[in-house]
């Protein structure tokens, strides 16, 4: 595991996604996913290391945030595909010029 922060995405200049885990000190992961384009993006895959219902606590795009609220409806299921370089992954819809993060339900 490690140590508190783990890059996942950092070279993806053609869509501007960057993403990467935080790690706590019991070792529970939390993702951010950034879209810095005003382009959503629909079906984008992010690998992670937990399988199951990820929540999403936060979606800068929410109507909360004066945002168009696109997004995931608060929740992503992991699929058995590697990418990232984990075993598993989600399949989520980036909002344009926003920040997601979620993490796995216990």
């Amino acid at each position: 595991m490690p140590q508190g922060f783990q890059w996942l995405i950092g070279d993806d200049a053609i869509n501007s996604v960057y993403a990467w885990l935080r790690w706590s000190k019991s070792g529970e992961p939390l993702l951010v996913v950034a879209n810095f384009t005003p382009v959503p993006r629909q079906g984008y895959r992010v690998g992670v290391p937990v399988p199951g219902r990820w929540s999403e606590l936060l979606n800068s795009d929410s109507q909360l945030y004066a945002g168009s609220n696109y997004g995931n409806g608060g929740e992503a299921f992991s699929e058995e595909q590697s990418s990232h370089g984990q075993a598993l992954s989600l399949v989520l819809n980036l909002p344009p010029l926003a920040v997601l993060i979620l993490r796995p339900d216990s």
